[in-house]
């Protein structure tokens, strides 16, 4: 089932559907269990704090095996990897359900982690061989889209299950879904295998920078020893400096340096790493702040939150057509100061109001997301040769998942330092991240020979751009 210029239809359809299935499993479970995270650590009797691993153990894993696995797809077949990893990822959802204690809890969603990791590491790379080159752009924006509105969903997916079953559904319904999606897997393409050896140093740099310093951005969150917390960053600054040293000498960068280079390349990678960051924030504050001080019970509390991603889902296709006429750096610039702007509605909510000023302020902020959302994965795409399109695919999941870990770790954080009042604290981060992820869009506009070669580029390829 190779395709030099992607798969016929109707193979096409269902390789499409085993993928979006994948990818909305992988990233939904990153969120879906924050509106349960009160429940959870009552029932497992831990602290707020602890529980917030239920979410970091998932993504940490996730973010330090990104590039890694997207490497290793070169080498085995994109096609390969994927199907490891959503095998893995079913599994170990089984293993999430039946947990007794919120330590096996968080080991299972380890495991689950690294079968996400595997999924969305070459989720991309396969979208490349399974549509027609002159559609390339289109399956890279429904991609983007999937993930966009999958990792907003997680409180509403989380709302409908709770109204009816207790937490552990919340991994069990992963089982049909992965069961689907393995079965429409027999149509994903294969891909051409590299002659080159994995890189196992670059990996192991790679996972030592990115772990350790997450792991010390949570340590402060969790009140860990300063000289430790100061230990961690440093191997993993010094690990990263190795690392990048190492990718400028390799013919085939496990961290795509070079792209860095391209001011627009990194200056929409910083804006996606801010966004994200601002996003987690909130999204896992919320379930506390609505039901710890506003009373809300974890349905209604899904409920409220539902008006977010449908918000975003309805902008994102708008942002997506005027990315056509107007630069991203404006459109992601006014949609990340609607998005802060929603936040720090968030943050000077009474805790009596009503229901319709609750969903009027998460409005807002999808409206907002969606619209930042959209041209930022257009630029980071279409910024770079289509040869290199993978490694833009790894760096532009990396970026997602270092903000949201890195969110979900100053939740923790705050906690520490002051639980009565960390999540008002936490919506007030996340609203000034969002306005610093503004700045940082519009600098954008300072790279006019960048912007112009986007625009140039996804014309010459003959399809739309990716939304």
């Amino acid at each position: 089932m190779t395709a030099a210029d992607g798969l016929p239809v109707p193979r096409r359809y269902w390789a499409a559907i085993a993928m979006g299935l994948g990818i909305t499993l992988a990233v939904l479970d990153a969120s879906i269990a924050n509106v349960a995270l009160p429940t959870i650590a009552r029932d497992l009797s831990a602290s707020p704090a602890d529980a917030i691993w239920v979410v970091n153990a998932y993504q940490l894993v996730v973010m330090v095996l990104l590039l890694p696995l997207a490497a290793a797809g070169e080498l085995v077949s994109y096609r390969r990897v994927f199907i490891l990893g959503l095998v893995l990822f079913t599994l170990a959802s089984v293993l999430c359900a039946f947990a007794p204690t919120l330590e096996m809890l968080v080991l299972a969603r380890v495991v689950q982690g690294i079968g996400a990791a595997g999924i969305m590491s070459v989720n991309s790379a396969v979208v490349r061989f399974t549509y027609p080159r002159h559609l390339l752009g289109r399956g890279i924006g429904i991609t983007a889209l999937v993930v966009a509105v999958s990792s907003a969903a997680g409180p509403t997916v989380a709302s409908a299950i709770l109204s009816v079953a207790s937490w552990p559904w919340l991994f069990l319904v992963n089982l049909p879904v992965g069961i689907a999606a393995l079965a429409a897997c027999r149509f994903l393409p294969e891909s051409p295998r590299g002659k080159h050896a994995f890189d196992f140093t670059s990996a192991l740099l790679s996972a030592l920078t990115f772990g350790l310093l997450i792991l010390a951005i949570d340590g402060l969150g969790h009140g860990g020893a300063a000289w430790w917390v100061v230990a961690e960053v440093t191997v993993a600054l010094t690990a990263g400096v190795f690392l990048v040293l190492r990718q400028l000498t390799r013919t085939h960068p496990l961290l795509p340096v070079d792209l860095l280079r391209r001011p627009i390349f990194a200056l929409s990678l910083g804006t996606s790493v801010c966004a994200f960051m601002a996003q987690v924030l909130a999204y896992v504050a919320l379930p506390f702040h609505l039901q710890n001080a506003m009373g809300h019970d974890p349905v209604s509390t899904g409920l409220l939150m539902t008006p977010w991603p449908l918000a975003t889902a309805l902008a994102a296709p708008i942002a997506g057509r005027l990315a056509d006429r107007y630069p991203a750096g404006i459109l992601g610039g006014i949609g990340l100061l609607v998005f802060s702007g929603g936040l720090a509605l968030l943050a000077t909510m009474p805790t009596d109001a009503p229901n319709l000023d609750i969903i009027l302020r998460m409005v807002i902020c999808g409206i907002g997301f969606g619209l930042f959302q959209s041209p930022n994965n257009r630029t980071i795409i279409g910024s770079t040769p289509p040869e290199r399109s993978g490694g833009a695919s790894g760096m532009l999941g990396t970026a997602r998942l270092l903000g949201q870990t890195t969110g979900a770790a100053l939740v923790a954080f705050a906690f520490t330092v002051s639980p009565t009042t960390a999540t008002m604290h936490s919506l007030a981060a996340g609203s000034g991240v969002a306005l610093l992820a503004a700045g940082v869009s519009c600098l954008r506009l300072m790279d006019r020979e960048g912007t112009a070669m986007v625009w140039a580029r996804t014309r010459r390829d003959g399809g739309a751009p990716p939304s």
